[in-house]
């Protein structure tokens, strides 16, 4: 008869030869989709308008900050007019403004979010007198490394950077009549208005931030930004994504 020992030895290496005979446990991680809904953002401005120039001076230490949490758009006031023979578009600050927005519009369209803004603020730093003009249209496109030909932007707003180009044009009437779908008060040219994930926020108008409940300062725009992201990326129980 064997002694107890012998018998758990046996058994032991019983063990051993079907573990070593037995596939591997193979461990599965959990399923898991993580979304990455950016939040819409859109500033309704004029490129000529004092008030746009600084709402977009705040809010370029806002894109610094959020760009990859966000997507933005800027749409223009105006007014839609048949006997505008060049642009069909009455701009406040005249035809010159009307081309400045083509050229934000077709660079816009046409190149990344970087190269787009960093256009808008090199326009600025030009004075708003100055935009609009095919001078400041190619210099900041230079500054900005846009190849204004091969790009598309040029063949949109018009190689010569007159902002004449016939998509261009295209363009501004149909941001002109987004503008008016948003809601954004034309009659009395509210620019700059800024819309977070469809809701007016807050809007700079007559040297003054008007209708701002949550602040107009970078940082409110930020946390107002974040909040927003981690709402729509939210998960369904409604804890938020690490």
């Amino acid at each position: 008869m064997l002694s107890s020992s012998t018998i758990l030895l046996l058994m032991v290496a019983a063990s051993l030869a079907q573990a070593a005979h037995s596939p591997p446990l193979v461990v599965q991680e959990p399923f898991s989709t993580i979304s990455d809904v950016k939040v819409p953002v859109v500033l309704g401005v004029m490129s000529r308008c004092p008030d746009a120039l600084m709402c977009e001076s705040v809010f370029d230490r806002v894109v610094h900050r959020v760009a990859d949490k966000i997507n933005l758009t800027m749409t223009y006031l105006g007014k839609i007019n048949s006997s505008e023979s060049t642009f069909g578009v009455t701009c406040m600050h005249g035809q010159d403004e009307c081309a400045g927005n083509v050229h934000q519009l077709c660079v816009a369209k046409y190149t990344q979010l970087s190269q787009w803004w960093e256009f808008v603020q090199c326009n600025n730093y030009h004075g708003r007198d100055k935009i609009g003009t095919p001078e400041v249209a190619l210099s900041c496109a230079k500054t900005t490394e846009i190849d204004w030909e091969g790009s598309g932007a040029g063949q949109c707003a018009g190689i010569d950077g007159s902002g004449t180009g016939e998509e261009g044009i295209s363009l501004l009437r149909e941001s002109v009549k987004n503008t008016q779908a948003l809601n954004i008060t034309q009659v009395e040219w509210k620019s700059c208005t800024i819309v977070i994930n469809g809701n007016q926020v807050c809007i700079r108008d007559d040297g003054q931030w008007k209708s701002c409940e949550a602040g107009h300062a970078p940082a409110d725009f930020i946390k107002q930004i974040d909040e927003e992201y981690n709402r729509l990326n939210s998960n369904e129980t409604g804890d938020e994504f690490e």
